[in-house]
Formats: structure tokens, C-alpha cells, sequence
């Protein structure tokens, strides 16, 4: 239905008109009662697919990325679907507008997008009221900086996001690494990472220990950088990192939007992520947990990002052009592949690509 209505519906709108109006119908759909805990124990993933992690129970490897629901207001939906876990934001101390529109760019013949949104979002107080509703799976909250926050005052804003969010988060993403807030992406570095990151670990610790802390990185540093902060992160005990970001690489690209200035999702980038994942598998020898991210379309691209090292993958582009129906048919696909190379559960293919390389 989605793509036979919907989809070309929706893509007859402004990207981001688009975006707004499908929020807009799925925090409703949300607030209709029993409605999405009914879609929820439709969608149930297979118990081969659950794992338990930092204490709790991710009933699929599968999950929303951030950037989709930046103020958490579909959460009793999008975690009805079939996902694993949610991921929210990214989320600043102060609401901000973000960049000028136009800002969110389709790339239907690269199954890409393109975006500058520059953490548009309503703030920690709004996203609060939001995450006081309904929840199906685990939602974790990205946090950022606010723009006009200077980078050595940059703490400040992240550790406002924790003080304000920690009873209503599953956890915290720290994100460094969007390419569309200016000077973000310096705080990647090793030493600014880790006095970053340190700070929300400590802070955690004393408000919520249980919470898991992962960071989030960019597939666009150099290799000696990546390994460095990667290295960091380990020393630091974060509790995982996502692997990664967008990128603004333009390699390969067919679509006329192709030099838009932002960061590129969606299938362009799935090898390089896919890669880098592998990279950090090798580089943590499996100890850290990875949340490995780009381009998932299929369930064959999850399970390529599991076998190379990730516990968790998580998607969005894809679930722009493909609809709602996506995670249920990812999770069907993968306990099909997972069985077709003899494995009685998740969790042992995770890193075997790599194991066995």
C-alpha cells in the first residue's frame, strides 16, 4: 500500500513538507488507544533475534536511526513496528530552526538523501514531554550541541541533555559527528572526544549507571583518526559506538541534487560503513559493542553489517522510499539467512565475517 499510494503521494511534496506531514500522521496514529500496542504484537520479531544488551532486551537487531523523529513525538508507533529499539534527536538543550530550507534532498535513482538540517529540534523539554508516552522497545536519545555554543563550552550542552533527559532515556547516543553544525566534527578528535565523553560518562554514573553511553562517528576520518578515537573510546569504556554517520562524499552519484551541500545517507554509503564496522570489530577485538548504520535497504545489507562486527543496525533512508512495512520484512529476512547459515540465533553471527576473514 505504501508504495502503490502513499510513497508517490508523498513524493510529489517538497522532501521535507513530506517529512512533517508523515511525523504529523504517525504521532496521531500514536495517540489512537490500543492501536499500536496491537500493530506491536502483530510485529513481533522472532526470538532468535532478540539479544540482551546493557541490561535489557533489544527484541530485534534492528532499529530506527536518529534524525527521523528528532523530538520523539512518534515513539509509540515507530517502536510498534517491528524495531528493535528507536533511536531519538539528535536533541539540543535549547530548541533551534536549523538551516535555511530548502534542506532535505531525494536522490531516488541513488536510493540516497541529502540533508543540511543543522539539529532543527524542540529542545529537551519538549522532547520530555514526548518520552513520557507509550513505548514498545528501547528508546535511546542523541544528543547534541546547540549551534552558537562554542566548542570549549560544549560539555555544557551535553551534559544539560543528560541532566534533562536521564529518567526518560534508554540510553545515550553522543553525537560529534554531523557534518551540518560548524566545528562539530573537530570534537572527533581523540582528546576532545575523550574529555567530551568522559564528562557524560561521569555524569551517567552518578544519575543513572545502568544507562548505556555510545558514541557516534563519522565515515569520513581518516584512517589514523578513526583508529585513534576509536582507541579512545575503548580506554574510556563508552558503552558502544555507532558506526557511522553521513558522509559527504559524493562518489558515484546520478541525481542532479547530487552537489547539495549536507551529509548523504542511504545506499551510497553502505559499504563504507559496512567496512568500517569490520574496522572496528578488528580494532576493539569484539569487546565493544557496534551499532553499525548507512545504507540497510535489505535484509541481506543488516546482516552483512552483523557479520562484520555489529550487534545493532539501524536504518532510515531506506525506510523513506520503502514504508513502514520494512522492519517486519527485514527481521522475516534475516532469520531466514541466519538459518540458511546455521545459526540458531543472532548473536553467533555477529563478527563471524570477520572471525573467519
Amino acid at each position: 500500500m505504501y508504495a502503490r499510494f502513499a510513497k508517490p503521494l508523498l513524493f510529489r511534496l517538497d522532501a521535507e513538507h513530506a517529512h512533517h506531514l508523515t511525523m504529523h500522521g504517525a504521532a496521531l496514529a500514536g495517540r489512537v488507544p490500543g492501536l499500536t500496542g496491537l500493530i506491536a504484537g502483530q510485529l513481533r520479531p522472532s526470538p532468535v533475534l532478540a539479544q540482551t544488551l546493557w541490561g535489557r532486551v533489544y527484541s530485534s537487531p534492528l532499529g530506527l536511526a536518529a534524525g527521523l523523529d528528532k523530538n520523539a513525538e512518534a515513539v509509540p508507533l515507530f517502536t510498534a513496528l517491528g524495531f528493535g529499539f528507536a533511536e531519538v534527536g539528535t536533541v539540543t538543550p535549547r530548541s533551534q530552526p536549523g538551516n535555511p530550507q530548502p534542506r532535505l534532498f531525494r536522490l531516488p535513482e541513488d536510493g540516497a538523501l541529502i540533508n543540511r538540517m543543522g539539529f532543527n529540534n524542540g529542545g529537551t523539554g519538549l522532547m520530555a514531554a514526548h518520552l513520557k508516552g507509550v513505548r514498545h522497545a528501547p528508546v535511546w536519545v542523541n544528543i547534541g550541541k546547540n549551534k552558537d555554543t562554542p566548542n570549549e563550552q560544549a560539555a555544557r550542552d551535553y551534559l544539560d541533555g543528560v541532566r534533562a533527559l536521564y529518567r526518560l532515556a534508554d540510553g545515550f547516543v553522543v553525537n560529534v559527528s554531523s557534518p551540518n553544525t560548524p566545528g562539530l566534527r573537530s570534537l572527533q578528535a581523540a582528546g576532545e572526544l575523550s574529555r567530551l565523553v568522559d564528562a557524560v560518562l561521569d555524569e551517567v554514573r552518578i544519575l543513572r549507571p545502568e544507562l548505556p553511553v555510545l558514541v557516534k562517528l563519522s565515515p569520513d576520518m581518516e584512517a589514523g583518526d578513526f583508529a585513534a578515537s576509536v582507541q579512545a573510546m575503548a580506554e574510556l569504556n563508552v558503552s558502544g559506538l555507532v558506526i557511522s554517520n553521513t558522509t559527504l562524499g559524493r562518489d558515484g552519484l546520478k541525481h542532479a541534487d547530487r552537489e547539495e551541500a549536507g551529509g548523504l545517507s542511504g545506499r551510497p554509503l553502505e559499504a563504507r560503513s559496512t567496512a568500517l564496522v569490520a574496522e572496528t570489530y578488528r580494532l576493539t577485538g569484539g569487546r565493544l559493542p557496534i551499532v553499525g548504520v548507512g545504507g540497510v535497504f535489505t535484509a541481506q545489507d543488516a546482516y552483512a553489517k552483523i557479520l562484520a562486527g555489529a550487534s545493532l543496525v539501524e536504518l532510515y533512508t531506506s525506510l523513506v522510499y520503502q514504508g513502514p512495512g520494512l522492519p517486519r520484512r527485514i527481521n522475516a529476512g534475516l532469520v531466514q539467512l541466519l538459518r540458511r547459515d546455521g545459526y540458531t540465533h543472532v548473536s553467533e553471527a555477529v563478527g563471524a565475517g570477520v572471525k573467519n576473514s
